[in-house]
């Protein structure tokens, strides 16, 4: 391992020190099949590259999404991001800037949290928000072990997670939790509408007591289909049998739609969400952030860091660590999270997005998606075979059924350089062709026009394809 600084001797001569044989043995309490052959090691290794040809590769990869219309979400979206975000965000105040250990230290980056901390607040109505998480996935898995830390009136651990809520953040939560006797019980959504289906809710009707009893309702807005629940019922429902309601929400949707702190007659106590609609561009795959707020009378069960607002000895404004746990460094075992990293530079470009757009802009931003999303359904629903799914109002995005394959489908699109959506074969497969579409503020007319045009195209040659094969057979 040649990045390790020390020689052989050095290394021989620390063996001895602490009485080890060799360096194999410092690992005997991993069990053997968890370990990786270092003949694999070897055979993936790359020869290393000069600078020049990184740059070189880097700049054939990013091309490879030049030109390419996108038409997929799924938890990550295409939006406009005015040019002065990445530029304020990269420069070197803020590109290389890191809160220290004594974070008092960096006023710059301490105050640029803080706004990020209100702004996140104020748009979801709620009391706090932690100076954010590694994505929208581990963001929901936090909040569900804050949930269970907090609601301490059940025994159960039980937590009521819908199946409409993103696959992908369902299979982290389940990768997190499953080892600390928390269980994840499944809410069927209807087959009509794409929300949660009323019958699943069986709470109440009958059982004993342990049957009633769980730690916290998961209510996604929008849904992974696109698809909005009734959160004010679904809230007061979940508060009436002594959940919490943990919201996994959209930030750019409920600039239009409920805020979670206003679901119901109490609000959400918890909120968590992906950050990337902020500011944040796709950059073929990465990286995100993820946010989390609750109310005040919790607080203390939040995650991560919380950035305060105070006076100095002079009278002026000073920012400082209002809350973090110091568990998290020296007691791992009574850490609130152990896996809390934020993503400093994505809340910088978030905060400064958000800044630049406000109120109005989002709003916009949030209208012009949902109109493009219905000018998408509606357009590709002209072509024969092609059916919108769901039946109930939805955001963003929208599930369509095809005539054939859906993956063969888009694997001809890639070819026009069309991002066609996302195939539901693997996470849905109930739904026979399913393809989840998706159409932001940034879509045009045209470019609409172009993918119906493109799709149906391809539909309508394998379908002639089709005919032929069996008239061949007859």
């Amino acid at each position: 391992m040649p990045f390790i600084p020390h020689t052989s001797s050095e290394q021989e001569e620390m063996l001895h020190t602490i009485g080890v044989q060799n360096i194999d043995a410092l690992f005997e309490e991993i069990p053997e099949s968890l370990r990786v052959d270092s003949n694999v090691i070897s055979e993936i290794a790359r020869p290393s590259l000069s600078e020049m040809e990184v740059a070189q590769l880097m700049r054939e990869r990013a091309s490879e999404d030049d030109g390419v219309l996108c038409f997929a979400g799924g938890g990550a979206y295409q939006h406009h991001i005015p040019a002065a975000v990445w530029e304020i965000t990269t420069r070197g105040e803020f590109y290389t800037a890191y809160t220290p250990y004594q974070a008092e230290a960096s006023q710059g980056t301490l105050q640029l949290l803080y706004e990020y901390q209100s702004m996140i607040s104020s748009l979801m109505a709620m009391d706090v928000s932690n100076a954010s998480l590694y994505d929208g996935a581990s963001a929901l898995a936090e909040a569900v072990l804050m949930a269970v830390r907090v609601n301490r009136r059940s025994k159960t651990k039980r937590i009521l997670m819908p199946s409409t809520v993103n696959p992908i953040y369902r299979r982290v939560v389940e990768t997190l939790v499953k080892h600390q006797g928390i269980e994840l019980v499944s809410l069927d959504y209807n087959v009509e509408s794409g929300t949660i289906d009323p019958d699943s809710l069986h709470i109440g009707k009958g059982g004993d007591d342990k049957d009633d009893d769980y730690t916290a309702l998961v209510i996604p807005l929008p849904g992974y289909f696109g698809t909005l629940e009734d959160v004010h019922t679904l809230t007061d429902w979940a508060h009436k049998y002594g959940m919490l309601v943990i919201g996994c929400v959209n930030p750019i949707a409920v600039t239009q739609l409920s805020v979670p702190g206003e679901w119901g007659e109490q609000g959400a106590d918890i909120v968590c969400g992906e950050g990337q609609p902020l500011g944040i561009p796709l950059s073929s795959g990465g990286p995100y952030f993820g946010f989390l707020c609750c109310t005040q009378k919790i607080v203390r069960q939040l995650p991560g860091r919380l950035i305060g607002q105070t006076l100095d000895q002079e009278g002026e404004i000073g920012y400082s660590l209002t809350l973090q746990a110091r568990e998290q460094h020296i007691r791992r075992s009574k850490a609130t999270s152990n896996i809390c990293t934020n993503q400093g530079l994505m809340v910088t470009a978030a905060t400064i997005f958000m800044s630049l757009l406000g109120n109005k802009g989002l709003s916009q931003m949030a209208l012009a998606s949902h109109r493009n999303t219905s000018k998408l359904v509606e357009r590709l629903t002209q072509i024969d075979g092609v059916e919108q799914y769901f039946s109930s109002p939805l955001f963003h995005e929208a599930v369509i059924t095809l005539p054939r394959p859906v993956d063969e489908v888009l694997a001809t699109l890639v070819w026009q350089d069309i991002v066609g959506g996302i195939s539901l074969e693997q996470h849905y497969p109930e739904i026979e062709n399913g393809l989840l579409v998706c159409a932001t503020e940034l879509r045009t007319d045209n470019e609409i026009e172009r993918f119906a045009t493109v799709l149906e195209a391809a539909l309508i040659s394998e379908l002639e394809v089709m005919e032929v094969t069996e008239v061949e057979g007859e």
